[in-house]
């Protein structure tokens, strides 16, 4: 059986390899769309961010012998407090600022993160082991399904979609929208908004380092993998519309299995199609697909 001229076993492989690629870019944009939309940051860190939180779950598991599932937890906890204390010390000194100073900022900490781990690991790559109850394939009869695989994509979408249930649909998501349009008003109800604040950049800084824990089973885990992903990713998150938390999630899923097409039908425009669309959707709507335009 074929589909568009391609076996139907690589045909659904490539759309599984696409939604897995799309995983990741809906859990790194909305990290980023999160972050700009309440703080007004461009965190070009994020990149450094999601190789921190894979090289957390290797060096765990490599020193301490803490295994994947309690990785989930201690790495995107561990950088989210790394996060807290960049938005300390440094970030909090730019707000009310352009927003290029933040952009300048993140960058250079993402270069100095890159450097330290280069210096410290090298570039040739270290192997995480896919955890024993997700090793093998399941064979569906019409395909066969990597298990880790599957699992990247049910992860991801419960942890985008618990991500946007928080900031839209609660009583807290609420403050931290309130906080970020009039923080003067929102503090004198009583609410702590510097702590809001904070914990916002720490909670995206966590957001990255989860998806980094994610990929560690399925590439190596080198220092570039970071800034090998965010050029990308930001392209999904402009696409989208810059601090949209649906339509980051939503793009991400959607360019990922666009990009795992254009392997199948033209393999040398894989690498550009994302650029490709983000052109074309900035020439009819500046503002993103789900953005809001001024």
């Amino acid at each position: 059986m074929e589909i568009f001229g391609i076996p139907h076993q690589a045909f659904l492989g490539q759309l599984m390899l696409g939604l897995v690629n799309g995983a990741f870019y809906a859990i790194l944009s909305l990290g980023l769309a999160v972050i700009f939309g309440l703080l007004d940051i461009v965190n070009f860190a994020h990149g450094a961010l999601y190789m921190l939180g894979a090289f957390a779950a290797w060096i765990a598991l490599d020193s301490f012998g803490i295994n994947y599932w309690l990785a989930l937890i201690v790495a995107p906890l561990v950088v989210g407090i790394f996060g807290v204390v960049v938005e300390r010390l440094l970030l909090k000194r730019l707000y009310g600022l352009d927003p290029l100073y933040g952009l300048l900022l993140t960058f250079g900490l993402s270069l100095i993160l890159e450097g330290l781990f280069r210096e410290r690991y090298g570039v040739s790559g270290q192997s995480y082991p896919v955890p024993d109850l997700l090793a093998g394939a399941t064979n569906l009869g019409f395909m066969i399904l990597p298990n880790y695989r599957a699992w990247v994509v049910v992860a991801s979408l419960v942890v985008c979609l618990g991500t946007w249930f928080l900031i839209e649909r609660t009583r807290l998501g609420a403050y931290l929208r309130a906080g970020t349009e009039n923080a003067k008003l929102v503090q004198a109800f009583g609410v702590n908004v510097p702590l809001m604040v904070m914990l916002t950049y720490g909670a995206g800084a966590a957001l990255a380092a989860f998806a980094g824990v994610l990929a560690a089973p399925i590439i190596q885990v080198t220092p570039l993998m970071g800034s090998n992903l965010i050029i990308v990713v930001f392209a999904v998150v402009v696409i989208g519309g810059m601090g949209s938390i649906m339509g980051s999630i939503l793009t991400g899923l959607g360019l990922g299995i666009v990009e795992g097409f254009t392997r199948v039908f033209y393999p040398e425009a894989s690498n550009v199609v994302v650029f490709v669309i983000m052109a074309i959707v900035l020439m009819l709507r500046p503002a993103g697909l789900f953005g809001k335009t001024a």
